[in-house]
């Protein structure tokens, strides 16, 4: 099993979101967070500079099995990415094992409805 955390545009997160669902990754949390990136100049939107060193961003969270690890990370960076700088960053961390609180079932198998599973 891993965790992937993705920190995205918010602009990006429908996107994301809807390319995840279409992944069949149909279970994730998001926060809003606020980061300090490497762009230090001010962006000029409208006529209206702003400063780009404290940028607001959407963190994703899911657990997966490592079968569906590939096409979840491909599906985030597909659907957030602009090509500019600040687009965001994927992180793959490996999770040692999960536990379903009403059943008490372990490890991959928490993570999915076996009855689903084909």
């Amino acid at each position: 099993m891993k965790k992937i955390e993705a920190i995205i545009r918010k602009t990006k997160f429908e996107q994301v979101k809807n390319a995840l669902l279409e992944a069949d990754i149909e279970w994730f949390s998001y926060y809003n967070v606020r980061g300090n990136g490497k762009a230090r100049q001010g962006r000029i939107y409208r006529g209206v500079v702003y400063d780009t060193s404290s940028i607001e961003r959407i963190l994703i969270s899911l657990v997966v099995r490592e079968k569906n690890v590939e096409k979840a990370v491909k599906a985030i960076m597909n659907a957030a990415r602009t090509g500019e700088i600040g687009d965001g960053r994927i992180f793959v961390i490996p999770i040692e094992n999960a536990i379903r609180i009403r059943t008490g079932e372990s490890g991959d198998i928490a993570l999915y409805n076996a009855e689903n599973e084909q």
